[in-house]
């Protein structure tokens, strides 16, 4: 069998245009180049909007995130892969679009709030990948990235969304800058997220303190002061950031994947063994405490 040539993915996606074929450049750089990468990158994305305590305190009062962590989990990150999978034109995105807003539709959430939820999206992964994938993103890239971004939040009724990706990293920074801060809400809901986090492969296998320590090395200050956990020692960081370098370095020898690879098949989704309907995701009116407007 033939082996794709380490640089395959990038070559196809930069024959494309960022402006026009932005879906299939995202489902490229999600399955096939940086699926791990990605899964992370969304996942501190999200662990970092619990800061925000407008955001964090909300999470917290619906339950979902503390009593049904692994359903909420599994929930938000099976209805964004529709979407990535199949384009929001199809059947399952536009499913799943309605379900993500019919969500939101239950609960009192700004406008800025989504515009920073949204940027999150955007930057934390250009950012993760910068620093601990085999390679940055492109220019080309960036760009697919933000126009996919930019097109989902205006299918959730969004306004004022950033242009480019410069303006959605400085909202970002500009907005954690102004509202990250302590809320015992929000850190009830990253603490249960970070036990989650220790049952995924392969953290299982380490201590739970363990696994929470290497996810407190690769987190920036601000957002360890924001849930009031320790700074880490800075041979905690090297050895988490070596670790994650070693791995890079490792793959940047490898042929490029073949299959696409999405989280679903990686056994961090467990709530649906038997399969799902996208109209049954999520949670639903007659749930939760904190569902009214």
């Amino acid at each position: 069998m033939t082996r794709l040539a380490r640089d395959h993915w990038q070559r196809r996606i930069a024959a494309l245009d960022p402006e026009t074929e932005y879906a299939e450049i995202a489902r490229m750089l999600s399955a096939h180049e940086f699926p791990w990468d990605t899964l992370q990158a969304l996942s501190f994305a999200l662990f970092r909007t619990y800061a925000v305590p407008s955001i964090g305190d909300l999470l917290h009062d619906t339950g979902e995130f503390t009593k049904r962590v692994q359903k909420r989990y599994d929930d938000t990150g099976l209805l964004l892969e529709q979407i990535l999978e199949h384009g929001l034109p199809s059947a399952p995105g536009t499913a799943a679009v309605r379900r993500i807003n019919q969500m939101h539709g239950h609960y009192p959430i700004s406008n800025d709030d989504f515009r920073y939820v949204l940027s999150t999206f955007v930057v934390v992964p250009v950012r993760w990948i910068a620093e601990h994938g085999y390679r940055p993103l492109t220019d080309h890239e960036q760009r697919a990235l933000t126009n996919y971004y930019r097109h989902l939040g205006r299918h959730m009724a969004i306004k004022d969304i950033p242009e480019t990706y410069r303006e959605f990293e400085r909202l970002l920074d500009d907005y954690e800058a102004a509202h990250f801060s302590y809320s015992a809400k929000a850190r009830r809901v990253a603490d249960a997220t970070l036990d989650l986090m220790t049952t995924f492969p392969p953290n299982r296998y380490a201590p739970a303190a363990v696994a929470k320590r290497f996810a407190y090395a690769l987190m920036d200050d601000a957002l360890l002061d924001a849930f009031d956990y320790r700074r880490p020692r800075r041979w905690e960081r090297r050895v988490a950031r070596t670790a994650l370098r070693a791995r890079a370095r490792f793959l940047a020898r490898r042929p490029a994947r073949e299959q696409p690879l999405y989280v679903r098949d990686m056994g961090y989704y467990r709530t649906y063994p038997q399969g799902f309907e996208v109209g049954d995701l999520g949670t639903f009116p007659a749930e939760g405490s904190a569902q009214i407007r």
